[in-house]
């Protein structure tokens, strides 16, 4: 999280495995630790985006976030870490809320 919230993109792509998946469910995945670098640039380039832990649980290599955004958005983010790496992940939001919330043109 603090990556993200301070836009570290290089930090952030360094948490993923080299060969790692990025599904964030309203876009289609990205695949490899260099296209999620790319994403994660895109995003942050058009979006101020920050976001405040709730939760955490962990179950052997997953971990489970729940956060909010400080404009209202709710989230949960799944990750499977291998070897000290994010290998795989999912999240769930909803775009259109996010997409409305920045002005950003609805897709």
């Amino acid at each position: 999280m603090e990556r993200f919230n301070a836009a570290d993109t290089s930090g952030l792509a360094a948490l993923y495995a080299e060969e790692a998946v990025n599904h964030q469910v309203p876009q289609d995945p990205v695949e490899g630790r260099a296209a999620i670098k790319a994403m994660f640039e895109r995003e942050f380039a058009a979006a101020d985006m920050h976001c405040i832990p709730e939760v955490i649980h962990e179950a052997g290599d997953v971990a489970i976030l729940e956060w909010r955004y400080p404009l209202g958005l709710r989230g949960c983010g799944f990750f499977t870490v291998k070897d000290g790496l994010i290998q795989f992940q999912r999240g769930y939001w909803d775009k259109l809320s996010f997409l409305k919330m920045h002005n950003l043109p609805i897709e």
